[in-house]
């Protein structure tokens, strides 16, 4: 008889098993983005599978500079704000880990003792039936969620989506801080070349006055000429003060980045030239699916998806099987004997009929954040195309002008030193020399700022195909 009871608890438990197939997740279906044949701006790519887990170490080292590779270390090992981004992936993965344990069945040892009081009017207690007795009892439980409608495998994939999403939440955070590192120690390079120009400007500036004091003093010239080369010297000079403001703050902004305190860190002065990448004129798709923000997105959207299967799955019976072995007895001495051993063994179903539309509530909240995970997804991947757009068009028209400013550099020096030499002769003002002094500066720092912002557009195009081209 007890034979034929296992059996027909193991053929349940294998119909169960089988069942617990079934998932009420909808296929997955990631909005439609629009996606062009090529890009707008010169570099044409062709469409290629996502490989957001390619490297993207030392993307930084085409620009060929020592300092930056040793700051990009102390960010890695210092930066908080990296810290906080780890930290937050160690939270999703361990409660992804609580979720995971749902798969399997849960043991618990159990031991209670007592003295109760039975009522004397509780059925079916008699004369014969002890009003105070004890209660003795240990044993081993063991209970487990049969996942019938898979609900428990889509609660554990979303969370395990979810974890792989801040994983790329995570290497998100490390590229965009290393940019962010990138970007700021170039735009300090620019400020220390524009440093040495306003340095020799000052010092010409400087010579160009004590010409103009001598010529005064001989009487070759007014009083208006000096009064206009001592302008001309004090506005380079306030110039270069406005220089080291900016730059104090850059490194400042440098060393919180890296993890260190601004009172004790500095960078010296750099005139060595940075290189400018040479990035392929033909960048491909599968470069751009390398981001891990559109990574974390479709995972996000993923998960959303099981979460619906998770809501739905509330609409049908919940089946739990638990088992239990032990001992019982009233008295406290010897209850861990044969006699008092016992042991139960069966499903337990739960159908809930009446919930006032909580349940429909949830699938709707569900399907909502699915809408929204999906939309998100959307608006990421549009948004990477448009930065590569972006920086594609910076890199173009910055080189076109860069090389346009060069030669308006060697024009302004021209006419500088005709005016300069025309003024020793007595034929101009000093007026002319001033405002000849004004466009070769400004033009001399335009072409400084140009090439700055080349650098820097090619740190945001790094950044934008995912952390370089080198498949």
């Amino acid at each position: 008889m007890r034979a034929i009871e296992l059996l027909r608890g193991g053929v349940l438990t294998i119909a169960v098993a089988v069942m617990a197939s079934c998932s009420l997740a909808p296929k997955l279906e990631l909005p439609a983005v629009p996606v062009a044949d090529s890009y707008k701006e010169p570099a044409p790519w062709t469409p290629a599978s996502p490989a957001d887990g390619l490297s993207r170490d030392a993307w930084w080292q085409p620009f060929g500079d020592q300092d930056l590779d040793r700051l990009q270390a102390l960010l890695i090992q210092n930066s908080p704000d990296l810290a906080a981004a780890l930290a937050r992936y160690q939270q999703a993965k361990a409660f992804a880990d609580q979720l995971r344990s749902g798969l399997f069945p849960s043991f618990a040892l159990r031991a209670d003792g007592f003295r109760a009081r039975q009522s004397e009017t509780n059925p079916p207690a008699g004369a014969s039936a002890p009003r105070y007795y004890n209660s003795y009892a240990a044993g081993l439980e063991a209970t487990y969620e049969v996942d019938l409608w898979g609900r428990v495998r889509n609660d554990v994939n979303a969370g395990n989506l979810q974890a792989s999403a801040a994983a790329a939440d995570l290497e998100s955070a490390r590229l965009s801080l290393q940019a962010q590192l990138a970007d700021y120690y170039i735009a300090l390079y620019g400020l220390d070349r524009e440093a040495t120009l306003l340095a020799d400007t000052v010092a010409a500036y400087d010579r160009a006055l004590g010409l103009t004091r001598e010529r005064h003093e001989a009487g070759i010239v007014s009083g208006l000429d000096v009064a206009r080369a001592q302008t001309q010297l004090d506005t380079a000079r306030s110039q270069q003060s406005q220089n080291l403001a900016q730059r104090a703050t850059l490194e400042h902004a440098i060393a919180v980045l890296v993890g260190e305190s601004p009172s004790q860190f500095s960078l010296p002065p750099r005139s060595a030239t940075l290189n400018l990448p040479d990035i392929p004129p033909d960048v491909p798709a599968n470069l751009l699916q390398r981001r891990p923000d559109i990574a974390a997105a479709q995972r996000r959207t993923a998960a959303a998806n099981a979460s619906v299967g998770v809501a739905r799955a509330a609409y049908f019976p919940s089946i739990t099987l638990s088992g239990l072995y032990g001992f019982e007895s009233n008295r406290s001495t010897d209850w861990l004997t044969a006699p008092n051993a016992a042991w139960s063994v069966g499903p337990s179903i739960l159908l809930e009929l009446f919930d006032a539309g909580r349940r429909r509530a949830q699938v709707e909240q569900a399907r909502a954040v699915l809408d929204e995970a999906g939309a998100n997804y959307r608006g990421i991947v549009l948004g990477a195309f448009r930065e590569v757009e972006d920086s594609l068009a910076l890199l173009h028209h910055y080189g076109s002008a860069a090389e346009s400013e060069r030669s308006a550099v060697t024009s302004a020096q021209q006419s500088l030193e005709f005016a300069m030499n025309r003024y020793r002769e007595g034929a101009v003002s000093y007026l002319e020399v001033v405002q000849s002094q004004t466009i070769a500066l400004s033009t001399q720092r335009d072409a400084l700022e140009l090439e700055t912002r080349q650098l820097r557009a090619s740190v945001a195009l790094i950044r934008a195909l995912g952390g370089g081209w080198q498949g």
